[in-house]
């Protein structure tokens, strides 16, 4: 069913008032960003008919099952652990969190927005008019939450010199070092907490998901992996540099991004790994960058943005073109397992969803995930709230200045809490 909407703010604001009643629900908004691969501007997804939690070991498997019963709507997400299922890898760092390394499900209505142009999926026009007759409330502020750094400015300073010594000896290449901070006494309203980040720092990749009491609520920029028709294309972000309030200086930061060695180097070993990711899906001869060093700008940051796509072999499950993907080589390094293993090392939190994707698979069988990057995770239960930032580490990384550039992904979050 397609309906005209004339005041798609208003219905916005008020959808996302109202998907969170149901026990689980996923509110994925582009803030209309222009994007040439986005299919849709706005897409909720409410109530569960059938639901996948698995962890590592057979998730992937398990997963290709479960979407070949379910052929429609499937929407949710993959973990980083799951690193240990695609390689011979495992995770012992502390967990506050205990979310599942994968979780799937069929929603029992879909709806989305494309332009003015509104469609419903498990529900009549009658649920337009629930919507829209919601009053919009007004919370109060919350209170702060003080965070605790897995890491101090010196342990990290500290970490990052070992891991440039692992790279003078050939051990990797690149990789991306993470730290979590956390509050483990945390009482949060998570729906006015996403208003605040969203209005803060809107993305193309926003998302609020909520099943059994936990919580996603993220202000991602990058895609992972999408696929439309056969084509897939993958968009890793690799280089950094704040925004500023003068349109000159602003202009400037871009052009020194734009040329930055370090940053530029960091952009294409990125994207040779997605590259040679790739390659495992597709039809011989198909993979190529559409677009190198593209400068996309945020709220809070520019980032550098390269687009590698391919024709995706025939033989190749959907399933299975994520997981040979995953994760996404702008959170992990190169080469790729042996980043992975050292950061294991290295970090001292579990990942988590953090690192990973959310997303949806759709009944004409495209599909689309973002990385789960510059995010609040909340389990309500323990009250126990996290989020990570990390930044590439390569043989030229002056560690203060990477600190910095963590700080400056986090601001938006902390803003948000504060």
């Amino acid at each position: 069913m397609k309906i005209q909407v004339t005041d798609i703010e208003s219905f916005k604001q008020k959808a996302l008032q109202w998907a969170p009643a149901y026990d689980t629900c996923c509110y994925l908004d582009s803030h209309s960003f222009i994007d040439p691969y986005g299919k849709y501007d706005l897409l909720i997804a409410v109530g569960t008919k059938a639901a996948l939690k698995v962890n590592s070991g057979s998730a992937f498997e398990q997963l290709e099952a479960f979407r070949q019963t379910h052929t429609g709507w499937v929407l949710g997400f993959f973990g980083y652990d799951l690193k240990n299922e695609t390689e011979n890898l495992s995770s012992a760092n502390t967990d506050g969190l205990g979310f599942p390394d994968l979780y799937f499900f069929v929603p029992e209505i879909v709806i989305t927005i494309k332009g003015d142009e509104l469609s419903i999926e498990g529900a009549d026009e009658h649920i337009l008019q629930t919507i829209q007759r919601l009053p919009l409330v007004v919370e109060k502020q919350q209170k702060p939450v003080n965070f605790t750094p897995r890491f101090n400015k010196q342990e990290y300073v500290a970490t990052v010199e070992h891991i440039k010594r692992h790279i003078t000896r050939g051990d990797i290449y690149v990789t991306n070092f993470c730290q979590e901070f956390y509050a483990d006494k945390a009482i949060i309203d998570p729906l006015f907490t996403y208003r605040q980040l969203k209005d803060i720092s809107p993305t193309p990749f926003s998302t609020f998901f909520k099943w059994q009491g936990n919580y996603i609520l993220s202000a991602s920029p990058e895609r992972f992996l999408a696929k439309r028709d056969n084509k897939l294309l993958s968009q890793p972000i690799k280089g950094t540099a704040r925004r500023d309030s003068n349109p000159i200086m602003d202009q400037i930061l871009v052009e020194q991004l734009r040329n930055h060695p370090k940053e530029l180097q960091e952009n294409v070993m990125i994207v040779d790994l997605v590259r040679n990711d790739l390659t495992r899906s597709a039809i011989e001869g198909t993979v190529h960058a559409e677009e190198l060093y593209a400068i996309q700008s945020f709220a809070q940051v520019h980032q550098m943005v390269s687009t590698v796509a391919c024709d995706k072999r025939h033989d190749i499950s959907d399933i299975n073109a994520i997981k040979n993907t995953f994760p996404m080589g702008s959170m992990t390094g190169a080469p790729k397992v042996s980043a992975m293993q050292l950061m294991e090392k290295y970090e001292r939190s579990k990942r988590g969803v953090y690192s990973g994707a959310l997303g949806y698979f759709a009944p004409d069988g495209d599909f689309d995930f973002n990385v789960i990057i510059r995010t609040l995770l909340y389990n309500s239960t323990k009250n126990y709230l996290s989020f990570h930032v990390g930044s590439a580490i390569t043989y030229h990384a002056d560690a203060e200045k990477e600190y910095e550039e963590c700080l400056l992904k986090a601001k938006a979050i902390l803003q948000a809490l504060s």
